[in-house]
């Protein structure tokens, strides 16, 4: 038995999320599609974090386990071939099944999910007067002007290891709301400003909830302070409402080395 590591790629525009959902619509249900035409036989699929309706995805990670005997290009040739204009698997890994491993979180085996050690989140925003109908679906959109520096100082605030209730979706099923928090960088490229954020892991709708409220602090709506008082008050009611989806982008889930997955580094947007 083989574990097969997956680079997916996808514009989440056309699909309801990532997670399989009876009307069928959904990235996964399109790449186990495509995986049972390739194998001839149903293949279940695990990946690395959820996303939601209209978020994309630079390189989701999805690890799935066959007895087949393929060279790599054949799955990443063979799958894209079965797959929609709006996603494509860029790289394949073969990794081998521990023999007493009958348990997708064995401590010896790679999971899609539980091995991560890091997710990297990007955020487009378009900031202009008027709306681009050629960003649409592809950014969030903001006409007022916004303050680079005020947000950076209110992003401050977040690095670190917290508490993110305030920023945390009432359905999301996390057991815990304290995550740590590495690296956020605000950096504006002509009309466009890039939100980038890193942490160990991300609570349902925290990059959009924090998106939101940083744009409060941009617009001069809130003070950068405010952040500190969501994070102490630990009430998502007291923060800005969620962000659109629009604009979101899961840019990369780090490993631990020994795994050789060919990750590239945690790039842009391919045309920034």
């Amino acid at each position: 038995m083989k574990r097969i590591v997956l680079g997916v790629q996808y514009d989440g525009t056309p699909w309801q999320g990532w997670q399989t959902q009876p009307s069928g619509k959904t990235v996964q249900d399109r790449l186990e599609v495509a995986l049972q035409k390739f194998t001839q036989g149903p293949v279940a699929t695990t990946c690395a974090g959820r996303t939601d309706s209209g978020v994309h995805a630079l390189e989701q990670v999805v690890h799935f386990d066959t007895a087949l005997s393929r060279e790599t290009f054949s799955w990443v040739r063979g799958l894209n071939a079965f797959l929609p204009p709006s996603i494509a698997v860029r790289w394949a890994h073969e990794l081998a099944v521990p023999a007493e491993s009958a348990v997708a979180d064995h401590a010896d085996q790679f999971h899609a999910r539980f091995s991560a050690t890091a997710r990297t989140y990007h955020y487009l925003l378009y900031n202009h007067p008027v709306r681009s109908p050629l960003l649409d679906g592809k950014a969030g959109w903001v006409f007022r002007p916004l303050e680079l520096e005020l947000m950076r100082q209110a992003a401050a605030h977040l690095i670190g290891t917290h508490d993110f209730s305030a920023f945390r979706a009432v359905e999301c099923q996390a057991k815990s709301p304290v995550r740590t928090m590495g690296e956020i960088s605000i950096e504006r490229r002509g009309d466009l400003i890039v939100f980038s954020l890193r942490a160990n892991a991300f609570l349902h709708h925290m990059v959009r909830n924090i998106i939101g409220s940083l744009i409060y602090v941009g617009s001069a709506s809130k003070p950068p302070e405010w952040i500190a008082e969501l994070l102490s008050q630990r009430d998502r009611g007291r923060a800005a409402p969620t962000f659109m989806p629009d604009g979101l982008y899961l840019a990369q889930v780090a490993y631990d080395s020994k795994w050789q997955l060919p990750q590239q580094p945690a790039m842009l947007l391919p045309w920034l």
